[in-house]
């Protein structure tokens, strides 16, 4: 297979002999063509996207097993396996990953599971969501290739994660959001210092204005997180899956529940699943990946209900902003990785997210956001329609914290009373018990 070296226009596109650990190229996901580690994100020969290619620390399982489990309670436990070299934890980070993972036996009564029902409780992260993970990749990668901006086009979380990770680590920031996002999550991507700019449309408007920057001499010495640094951003979303099988006792669940924005988080947990049974750090079996998505955004359940293989593009219509992306980038291979493990891709509307948020709330302390709230109502469709098996190990993802999407609640939760300061008020109320 030919080795190119990056286009000589693409922007930024600098070869570095720097240390990537276990990285050893990026390798085209559609025609396998290989690439020098360096900012590029899309093939020259097809322009199909670009990915981590790894020379993997195979050998003795027992040994990295013991290796992991020595190493920092962040993602950093993981370095072997990830893009970054063997030094990271000792780098200016925010450190996130190795949040908990719930038993969910509460929740698992009222859904009527059987077997197993976990939650993976990423809003534990320093901006309280899995972006977290993909950003601080991604900054190891920016500080590699000598960018001095970090930018990136958000529904929200990655605006705070890209913001937070900016100031820990000295790079200045400049985010770019759709101008109508949740308060909350405006207030958390600003408050850090650097540049927030809203722009009018939704997020693919944002994400096309990026790419034109980027092309443009004004995005020069810019690190877009999840654009020409994407590679490397969407390997931080493999340690969801690392975490997941080692907190189960280095298990392979039989089931995971995932949120569709672009699909990229689905897809590299995917890939982090395959990476541990090459491994051998777990027993190969099979198990089933679960799509969830919001019905006013639902571009790959659609695409999977029809049997087809392309995913035509939706304009967003949802509460869940955090999901909103209408032309999923990813989506073609969330509907292969559905079909091949034999899961599925569900939809939930709007009512429904807000009634799985409450639920959640009250059957285990967990006050997820709106993706959260995707995930859980498709959850509990699919149980329902048969088609997620209550008797089998389940995970579910909650990737943010609903401190961050409170305008979906708010409506429907408030005081159970207003009363006077008295006794007798509180007897007449009916709370007492």
């Amino acid at each position: 297979m030919a080795v190119h070296t990056a286009a000589p226009d693409a922007p930024a596109a600098r070869a570095t002999s720097a240390d990537f650990g276990p990285a050893t190229a990026l390798s085209c996901r559609e025609c396998g063509e290989r690439f020098p580690l360096s900012p590029i994100f899309a093939c020259e020969s097809c322009f199909g996207p670009l990915e981590i290619a790894y020379e993997l620390p195979v050998g003795d399982p027992e040994a990295l097993r013991r290796r992991i489990e020595s190493g920092p309670d962040n993602i950093w436990r993981y370095a072997p396996l990830l893009p970054v070299p063997a030094d990271v934890a000792a780098h200016p980070n925010i450190n996130p990953g190795f949040t908990r993972l719930v038993e969910a036996r509460n929740l698992a009564r009222e859904l009527g599971v059987t077997g197993s029902l976990h939650v993976k409780d990423d809003s534990g992260n320093p901006t309280h969501s899995f972006k977290d993970r993909v950003v601080a990749i991604a900054v190891e990668a920016a500080r590699t290739f000598g960018f001095t901006t970090l930018s990136c086009s958000s529904t929200g979380n990655l605006a705070g994660a890209v913001g937070a990770a900016a100031a820990r680590a000295g790079f200045r920031s400049c985010v770019f959001i759709p101008h109508d996002l949740e308060q909350g999550k405006v207030v958390m991507a600003a408050v850090y210092g650097g540049e927030l700019v809203g722009i009018e449309g939704n997020y693919d408007d944002v994400n096309r204005f990026c790419s034109e920057l980027i092309g443009d001499p004004l995005g020069e010495g810019w690190g877009f997180v999840n654009v020409n640094l994407r590679p490397y951003y969407g390997e931080g979303s493999k340690t969801l899956a690392y975490e997941i099988c080692e907190q189960l006792g280095w298990r392979l669940p039989d089931q995971i529940v995932i949120p569709i924005a672009s699909g990229s988080q689905l897809t590299k947990i995917d890939k982090g699943l395959k990476e541990l049974i090459q491994l051998g750090l777990v027993e190969d079996r099979p198990y089933r990946i679960f799509g969830a998505q919001a019905e006013g955004c639902s571009p790959v359940s659609r695409a999977f209900k029809e049997g087809h293989d392309v995913v035509r593009p939706v304009r967003p219509d949802t509460i869940a902003k955090s999901l909103a992306i209408g032309n999923p980038a990813d989506g073609p291979y969330v509907l292969d990785i559905a079909r091949r493990t034999g899961g599925a891709v569900e939809d939930v509307t709007d009512a429904q997210v807000v009634d799985a948020i409450k639920l959640l709330a009250r059957t285990e302390g967990i006050f997820a956001e709106t993706a959260g709230g995707v995930t859980l109502g498709v959850t509990r469709k699919l149980i329902e329609a048969g088609a997620l098996d209550p008797t089998l190990s389940t995970v579910v993802l909650n990737t943010g914290d609903g401190l961050k999407t409170l305008d979906a609640v708010a409506p429907s939760c408030g005081p159970s009373a207003v009363i006077r300061p008295s006794l007798d008020a509180f007897r007449a109320a009916g709370l007492s018990g």
